[in-house]
């Protein structure tokens, strides 16, 4: 498998990783693991007419929860049939009831549980769920090498469908909260500890809310239309992770920050040096 080169972390490797992804991801496609998955998914899925059917079959399934971002959950067999079962048509739909709306986008592109049917026989659905199969196969291998660019990668075309969704006043956050890796994000963009999820829903919503007015000047997920908004959260989110977890090897000068934190009591604290490192190196 193809394995992405990411040779500086945190926000500058980022920058300099988006110089390369194009390039990176036309090596990664042809990946022969990748072909072999996406050429069965093209040629086989007409023949899962059932949700069962596609749930027994492991390289299938691969593909279409590998599209939604839900690769990790394949194991969850009798999960995952269920809700592809009861659809997403009815309110009280297993998929509606869940917090991850990443599960209705599957229920409701599959089909199987609605009044439309399955959709496994359109060549337009076939070509658009191996496609994204590809996009986020590509992001779980960026994720291999370096995880805080896989969740860059996941929020900027994530926040950009909710900041141009129908309901984003009412749901936007609702939305971001029920995704793990939107809201690490966020909640890094923010400087929001993950503690806050113990809260009730609705006053995290209300903190969320204030922050963002604080910070982007808008309340609403919707200041995320514009494209400078959504890489000044993830610049925050990088610097964010720096300050939390320290420079690594591999960020530039952390040799000498490193003789700078061993000095004496009366320096500067680490969290201080490493705000004042990032912020000149930026």
């Amino acid at each position: 498998m193809f394995t992405p080169a990411i040779p500086i972390t945190g926000y500058l490797g980022w920058r300099v990783f988006q110089n390369s992804a194009d390039r990176q991801f036309e090596i990664f496609q042809k990946s022969p693991e990748i072909i072999r998955n996406m050429e069965n998914f093209r040629e086989n899925i007409a023949e899962a007419t059932t949700a069962e059917k596609l749930v027994n079959d492991r390289q299938l399934l691969t593909v279409a929860l590998g599209a939604f971002g839900l690769e990790e959950e394949i194991n969850k067999k009798a999960f995952i049939q269920k809700i592809l079962e009861e659809g997403t048509d009815f309110g009280d739909s297993f998929a509606n009831r869940l917090a991850d709306p990443r599960w209705r986008q599957f229920a409701k592109a599959f089909g199987y549980g609605n009044f439309t049917g399955a959709q496994v026989g359109i060549e337009s659905f076939r070509e658009k769920v191996a496609n994204d199969y590809l996009e986020r196969a590509f992001e779980v291998s960026v994720g291999e090498v370096d995880q805080n660019m896989r969740l860059a990668m996941n929020f900027r075309r994530e926040i950009a469908a909710i900041a141009n969704g129908a309901n984003v006043e009412e749901n936007g956050w609702f939305q971001i909260m029920g995704q793990a890796p939107l809201r690490a994000v966020m909640e890094g963009a923010l400087g929001l500890p993950a503690s806050i999820g113990t809260a009730d829903i609705d006053q995290q919503k209300e903190l969320f809310e204030r922050k963002a007015q604080q910070i982007f000047g808008g309340k609403s997920p919707a200041v995320f239309k514009d494209p400078l908004q959504v890489e000044a959260a993830l610049r925050r989110f990088f610097i964010q992770s720096e300050i939390q977890n320290g420079p690594t090897a591999s960020t530039p000068g952390s040799g000498a920050l490193s003789l700078l934190t061993g000095q004496s009591s009366g320096a500067l604290s680490a969290n201080s040096i490493v705000n004042l490192f990032i912020s000149n190196t930026l």
